[in-house]
């Protein structure tokens, strides 16, 4: 068998422990996909991404990202956390600060800035879109908690998200899920998971967010930190000149319930592209038999 060369990172974290795990598998072409699928099956962390020869011209390195259960278009913890990988291990060199990943979702800018040993990762997320949904599908324990004057409405980046803002950030914290009920929910509207949300004004963040996925992850329910769901709020924020912090920049807290206690570094441009940023922690070096 192969042995490749494998990391494990904690992306948007500020030490080791935090954050959300990511597993990374270099010089991955010989791999099958039912054989990455395997792979990050049995690692089962929320994701594990595999690096490729880019197929496109204009794309310094490739990418594809598996869940336990699927193949996603676009993740936004596994891309900060590859570009980090990228940078750090001598796959690529920036160009003027910037990179270009190749995902299943296309060609995505990177912003590099720092020293290459411990570089400070943005990433611009797909744009996003409002889908069209049928009224009346909330799963009845959160109904009562949904902000005032808001519904529930499906929001897609490459995965598609069900988002809930409720009613106050002690709201979220202590929500208990009906982790069958958010499972059948995503599993009849094509979606990855639930994430719910609302303004928590802190030391270090302004805003409070939890994302659950029990239909794609039934091991990893609820997911530590997630890239795509925070870059989806950040775009129905700004579709109500809602958005916290300051100039279109603001941090997210996630994480905390179930350990990991990630933030979310997230600008929204002035042309209304969502960035995503965080700090990254190297956790294992080592090799996989693939």
């Amino acid at each position: 068998m192969t042995a490749y060369r494998y990391l494990q990172l904690d992306v948007f974290a500020h030490h080791p422990g935090t954050g959300n795990p990511l597993g990374v598998v270099f010089d991955a072409d010989g791999l099958s996909t039912d054989r990455m699928q395997a792979l990050a099956a049995w690692l089962n962390l929320s994701e594990t991404v595999f690096f490729l020869r880019p197929t496109d011209a204009g794309a310094d390195y490739h990418i594809r990202i598996f869940t336990p259960a699927s193949e996603l278009p676009f993740a936004g913890h596994p891309s900060v956390g590859a570009a980090w990988a990228a940078v750090t291990c001598g796959l690529v060199q920036p160009r003027d600060g910037t990179l270009v990943q190749q995902c299943a979702a296309g060609l995505l800018p990177v912003q590099v800035a720092g020293p290459a040993n411990a570089p400070t990762i943005r990433l611009a997320s797909p744009a996003a879109r409002l889908l069209p949904t049928a009224p009346g599908t909330v799963p009845e324990a959160l109904r009562a908690v949904i902000a005032e004057g808001q519904g529930a409405e499906l929001w897609e980046n490459g995965p598609r998200w069900w988002l809930l803002p409720l009613r106050d950030a002690d709201a979220v914290r202590t929500l208990v899920p009906d982790m069958a009920a958010l499972r059948d929910w995503s599993m009849a509207t094509d979606a990855l998971g639930v994430a719910v949300f609302a303004l928590e004004p802190g030391a270090d963040h302004d805003l409070v967010v939890r994302a659950f996925c029990p239909a794609d992850a039934p091991n990893v329910p609820e997911d530590p930190v997630t890239g795509s769901v925070n870059a989806l709020i950040g775009a129905w924020l700004r579709q109500r000149n809602a958005l916290p912090g300051k100039n279109g920049s603001y941090v997210a807290s996630q994480g905390r319930e179930v350990g990991r206690d990630g933030r979310v570094q997230v600008t929204v441009d002035a042309q209304g592209k969502v960035w995503i940023g965080g700090q990254v922690q190297p956790v294992i070096d080592g090799h996989i038999r693939g």
